[in-house]
């Protein structure tokens, strides 16, 4: 085993521990921090495997963008801060349908490629990952940008009782 397969297998361990604290704790700025430790680890996965470009994609655009969009948005909803009751659900409907999913990706995989070598494409470079992005994946880039804010916006809506109101209501409040 050599050192860079160490250091995958920590960077994974960080960013599979991580990511359980990120769907396991109560504390929903702490699952953001823990998101951004989970990104951060994977970025550190990507650049063992010198895949350079792929891994500062991931730091600025994932860690740096979404998690910052995620934190925001619990900021500006007011939704609460600290440990919250009603997120206490029984945990065997999710174990089962992720157990389910894993397995049956697992069984997915192994039906494709049964157990067979795959052979490699040529090393990539950034001007061929840049051309296959802005050629060939535009709009799925685009409709998930527009999933993300249409997203942001309904939790806003939802978070706030105020918005949506008639005027006649919104005054008889403050009374």
């Amino acid at each position: 085993m050599t050192g860079a397969d160490v250091l995958l297998l920590a960077l994974g361990a960080v960013a599979v521990g991580s990511g359980v604290l990120v769907v396991t704790t109560k504390h929903l700025v702490r699952a953001g921090l823990y998101l951004v430790v989970c990104l951060g680890a994977l970025a550190g996965d990507y650049l063992v495997l010198a895949a350079e470009l792929v891994a500062w994609v991931q730091v600025l655009i994932y860690v740096g963008a979404v998690v910052v969009l995620l934190l925001f948005a619990v900021m500006l909803t007011r939704a609460p801060i600290g440990a919250s009751d009603d997120l206490d659900r029984p945990g065997w409907p999710a174990a089962l349908i992720g157990g389910g999913a894993g397995l049956g990706l697992a069984a997915l995989l192994v039906d494709a490629y049964r157990w067979t070598a795959v052979e490699l494409p040529e090393a990539g470079t950034a001007e061929r990952l840049g051309g296959e992005i802005f050629r060939n994946w535009v709009l799925p880039f685009e409709v998930l940008s527009v999933l993300l804010l249409a997203a942001l916006v309904g939790a806003i809506v939802i978070s706030r009782p105020d918005i949506g109101r008639s005027t006649s209501t919104r005054g008889t409040e403050a009374r």
